[in-house]
């Protein structure tokens, strides 16, 4: 038997981000690793400069995600304007509003494109591995009553429902997603779209009894530093649950 954190991500708007290049901004179709140690790192109220304890968070747990509905694509061709790194030398820049404060004419236009999904619906699960610096039920703790505000990916993205948090206990992950309900369910029914099949995504190395793989992917999600914004690669396993009747009462 395990212990399993499992909670429920949805909103109008998420951003899942991939390996940027020039201008564009895509979004995966489910969660990365390090968008999930972002969002544990800020409902236990862990600053962006507190490099040793991310890293710890980073290394401490593993993670899966069921993809319950991949949600619709959305892209935003998106303008913003900043001030370029010499102007802003020697100039206090707290804010937005202290960096537009500069003469218009010395700011830059930032041209992108961002992309979104639309009423995507997940659920996350983590597990905790030897060197975990937090338990399973504090993470749960936290995600009720975050220090921080919580995000889907960008600040843009706000949850739309509690997540929901709880510690189950089952022999392997696909028993404790099996296990697992939430009290949004009566709330979704009528207005999401579920994927007939539900994709889940897991890392290597715990046990697969429940699930069918497809195939192993490789993804540049694990968080080395966020100061440098460094990633290091993960090794993915992504397939299905197979129907498990769970147990009675």
């Amino acid at each position: 038997m395990a212990d399993y954190l499992l909670f429920r991500l949805y909103g109008p708007l998420a951003a899942w981000g991939v390996i940027a290049v020039g201008q564009e901004r895509g979004s995966d179709t489910q969660p990365s690793k390090s968008a999930m140690i972002g969002l544990l790192a800020a409902a236990l109220g862990i600053r962006r400069n507190e490099e040793e304890r991310l890293a710890a968070l980073a290394a401490g747990y593993g993670f899966a995600v069921r993809v319950e509905s991949v949600g619709m694509l959305l892209r935003d061709y998106h303008t913003a304007q900043a001030p370029s790194a010499s102007d802003m030398k020697k100039r206090p820049h707290r804010t937005r509003r202290d960096e537009l404060l500069i003469p218009r004419h010395d700011l830059n236009t930032v041209l992108s494109s961002r992309e979104y999904r639309c009423d995507a619906l997940y659920t996350v699960a983590l597990w905790a591995l030897p060197d975990a610096p937090h338990s399973l039920a504090a993470l749960a703790t936290a995600l009720a009553k975050p220090k921080f505000t919580l995000y889907l990916g960008r600040k843009s993205c706000p949850l739309a429902l509690p997540v929901q948090a709880q510690v189950v206990t089952a022999d392997h992950l696909a028993a404790a997603l099996t296990q697992v309900s939430f009290h949004d369910e009566v709330i979704l029914a009528d207005s999401l779209k579920r994927d007939s099949s539900p994709t889940l995504h897991w890392e290597e190395g715990i046990e697969e009894h429940g699930l069918t793989a497809l195939l192993t992917v490789t993804r540049r999600d694990q968080p080395l530093s966020r100061r440098r914004w460094q990633f290091r690669e993960r090794r993915e396993r992504r397939g299905y649950l197979l129907s498990i009747t769970p147990p009675e009462g």
